[in-house]
């Protein structure tokens, strides 16, 4: 198998004005190539000892192996929740050019 050289890394905010604000933010300070936000989607989880259902957005983020930590710790500032979802997935293939983009803009 390949070096990972690049991730996706999921990110759930309370709204989409929240989720562009993080978006852009991470984007502009090149810790992020992209950020695809999702409309609303719904999120059952458990949170306090309590069932929780709500409504969120969801942003998938391309980030390079060398940016990575940074902007985990980026979002995690820039969230409002106490503990964000930030989960990142390392890209094991794909379409090469693409590949070399991320690398080149985060």
């Amino acid at each position: 198998m390949s070096e990972v050289t690049n991730y996706v890394v999921f990110v759930t905010a309370p709204n989409e004005a929240d989720a562009a604000r993080i978006g852009r933010t991470l984007v502009e300070e090149r810790l992020a190539a992209c950020a695809n936000i999702a409309g609303q989607i719904r999120s059952i989880y458990r949170w306090q000892d309590a069932i929780e259902d709500e409504a969120e957005c969801l942003m998938v983020l391309k980030t390079s192996h060398a940016s990575l930590d940074a902007l985990i710790e980026r979002a995690n500032e820039l969230h409002s929740y106490e503990v964000p979802e930030i989960i990142a997935l390392p890209i094991h293939g794909g379409y090469p050019p693409y590949l070399d983009w991320i690398a080149e803009n985060a």
